[in-house]
């Protein structure tokens, strides 16, 4: 004798409105989820990142986000742009939330 498990498990009238309130406590358990793993810490590592900038200052050694390496010569805040000396004879404009960390040495 063969059984069909799926008809099994269902049950007949339709189940009732139980499934509705445990749709909504998932769905609500399921953002939470995305809350806190992806949404919280990039906000967190944003604010990290504008504190960063807010401290930067003339003579600061700072990489970019493209890789590059310098000190800051000079800081437009009205522009948003930075002049990072890279050797005595070279300064480069970038823009200031191109910084992406203060170095050491």
């Amino acid at each position: 004798m063969q059984y069909n498990w799926v008809l099994l498990m269902t049950q007949p009238g339709g189940g009732g409105g139980g499934g509705t309130y445990q749709m909504l406590i998932w769905f609500g358990l399921m953002i939470a989820l995305m809350y806190f793993l992806l949404i919280r810490p990039q906000r967190k590592k944003q604010k990290e990142h504008d504190k960063l900038l807010s401290e930067l200052s003339k003579g600061d050694k700072v990489v970019t986000t493209g890789g590059m390496f310098g000190t800051i010569h000079a800081i437009d805040e009205n522009r948003g742009r930075v002049v990072l000396r890279i050797n005595d004879q070279t300064k480069l404009e970038f823009l200031k939330s191109s910084i992406a960390a203060r170095v050491e040495g």
